[in-house]
């Protein structure tokens, strides 16, 4: 099983992007995926999922309205698009996989996702 997260990169504050995770040797449209990020010093958040089958959404708050997730499962790929970047949002972000199918605060759990991507660093320019 791999995640191969990709995409990142040095953006100015107010840019975007969008970052990808590519799955293989796994049924990518049976697993849940979610990102976390991983700032230098602090703990891993969470930031958004999204459930297999019905493509539900969750996200924190920090993400809320300027982070979207969205998956191709014809392509094995889930997607962070970010908004409106602020230096704040400098981290390394990760995707991850379960096959549960998780509502509300359950998706932030990270003990609940089995499958980790190697994490891709995102850094934002004031």
């Amino acid at each position: 099983v791999q995640l191969q997260a990709s995409g990142g990169g040095l953006v100015q504050a107010g840019g975007s992007l969008t970052i990808s995770c590519v799955a293989s040797g796994i049924t990518f449209s049976r697993h849940t995926f979610a990102w976390f990020r991983q700032a230098p010093g602090k703990e891993r958040e969470f930031l958004a999922g999204i459930n297999w089958a019905t493509s539900n959404t969750y996200y924190t708050d920090s993400a809320k309205g300027r982070f979207t997730i969205s998956r191709d499962n014809a392509r094995s790929t889930a997607y962070l698009q970010m908004n409106n970047l602020e230096p704040e949002d400098t981290a390394v972000y990760y995707c991850a996989a379960s096959t549960n199918r998780k509502v509300g605060t359950a998706f932030q759990v990270s003990s609940g996702y089995s499958y980790w991507g190697q994490g891709t660093l995102v850094t934002v320019s004031s």
